[in-house]
């Protein structure tokens, strides 16, 4: 790989994510060569992903140029890369680029989806962890509406206007209130002459309420948002199987639906290379309290992929945008300590709070001991994300953006870009390491 070799340590940072860029805005580069390395050239705010997927924003809204937050920052590298192999004994990764020699490790690859090794979930379902994935989906969505006006076959078109989503935790929730809007106020504008009292949008989750993650008072709440949207849920019930449009559980309900969407679960995602005993639950790699791997001296993990047991957290940190975020600023700073020889304290997580939207003026927040709902919580939910929001210009973009579609209830342009094709694997490429369990 074509990077300067300077008489720096040489930081490399294998993705851009929340963890990533906060360590490329906070890491002194007077005292660093930083190189960041990611398969993508941008950078996506994955919270509003089922946003794009339900063509409530345009992709561009949500991703912003790595080049773009780097520019201007000297000692400062990009290269577009998959990484597919670490050798932590010689202190170099492989890329299908070339291989680099780093001082310093930092991985920061995030999470894929967990189909708990399901063989036909992880074939036939659609994912949603992407910009790629989102897209898929928009395009699947909206294909479907107009494949059901045009079929005579009424089995046929109950299925392409059926959708099951799995999994009740924030991304399933908001993604099922937003199909919800789309049926009740967007599409009958849309598809006048399609009988819509056909769609049915089903949430099928394990644990006993939706939301399971936050108190009961906001779970609850929830609940009754999406049932007053139409939205059937389905409790303490496990997905089987899926294929052929036919969904299977362990209560022997079945659905038949052709968009079958994943949002059951996540776990760490990272190249090859780690020892499988450094590798804990959730397929995470396990650190110790300076997000250092454990049994080297130069590898740290950061994020989703990373995995500190405290008391507090005895099965790690949750997956979240917030610790991301916290960990990669800490990283920075506890290296711009360390090359003063300064000490550093271990990592403290800082738990600012829980939110999620089901629709317009209807969201859950936890701030600490405060718990409320409904318009408040909304406005609250979106200025939040607003503010995470990378770039002043897609804060502007989804501003103007959710202004006007609540005021003329018109959800984005629903514009199928290109036709809905069946994920494959991208030939001469390694994807991530995947482990099962």
């Amino acid at each position: 790989m074509n990077i300067p070799t300077i008489d720096l340590p040489r930081v490399v940072v294998i993705g851009a994510g929340f963890a990533g860029l906060q360590i490329a805005k906070k890491i002194d580069k007077d005292n660093y060569q930083l190189v960041i390395i990611d398969k993508n050239n941008y950078h996506t705010f994955q919270p509003l992903l089922y946003q794009v997927s339900s063509a409530g924003l345009e992709p561009d809204s949500i991703a912003y140029p790595i080049r773009k937050t780097l520019r201007n920052k000297k000692n400062t590298f990009y290269r577009l890369a998959n990484v597919q192999h670490i050798d932590a004994s010689l202190s170099t990764i492989k890329t299908d680029i070339g291989d680099l020699e780093y001082d310093i490790l930092v991985i920061a690859t995030g999470a894929d989806n967990n189909y708990f090794n399901n063989e036909l979930i992880e074939k036939n379902a659609l994912p949603m962890k992407s910009l790629v994935n989102a897209l898929d989906l928009r395009s699947k969505i909206l294909g479907n509406f107009e494949r059901a006006l045009n079929t005579k076959n009424l089995t046929k078109r109950e299925e392409l206007m059926n959708f099951v989503i799995v999994g009740a935790g924030p991304t399933g929730v908001e993604l099922a209130g937003a199909l919800a809007e789309l049926k009740n106020k967007i599409l009958p504008k849309d598809f006048p002459d399609l009988d819509l009292r056909g769609m049915n949008i089903n949430l099928i989750e394990a644990a006993p309420r939706v939301l399971a993650n936050m108190h009961e008072v906001s779970s609850e709440k929830a609940h009754q948002y999406l049932k007053k949207l139409g939205v059937q849920i389905w409790l303490e019930t496990f997905v089987e199987s899926y294929e052929d449009n036919r969904v299977t559980t362990n209560k022997g309900i079945e659905f038949y639906a052709d968009t079958f969407i994943w949002a059951a679960g996540v776990k760490g995602c990272f190249p090859e290379g780690i020892q499988a005993s450094l590798i804990g639950k959730g397929n995470r790699i396990k650190t110790d309290g300076y997000c250092k791997m454990n049994a080297t001296e130069n590898v740290y993990v950061v994020g989703d992929a990373g995995l500190i047991e405290t008391d507090k957290y005895p099965t790690g940190l949750p997956m979240l945008a917030s610790v991301a975020m916290q960990q990669g600023q800490y990283l920075a700073k506890y290296f711009n300590r360390k090359v003063k020889g300064k000490e550093t304290e271990e990592f403290n997580y800082v738990d600012k709070g829980t939110m999620a939207t089901i629709g317009r003026n209807q969201a859950v927040v936890e701030l600490g001991k405060f718990k409320f709902q409904g318009i408040l919580a909304w406005i609250v939910w979106m200025s939040v994300h607003l503010m995470l929001l990378v770039g002043f210009r897609n804060r502007v973009i989804v501003f103007v953006n959710w202004a006007w579609n609540y005021v003329h209830y018109n959800n984005g342009l629903r514009l199928i870009i290109r036709p809905y094709r069946k994920r494959q694997n991208v030939i001469g490429i390694k994807p991530l390491r995947k482990v099962k369990g």
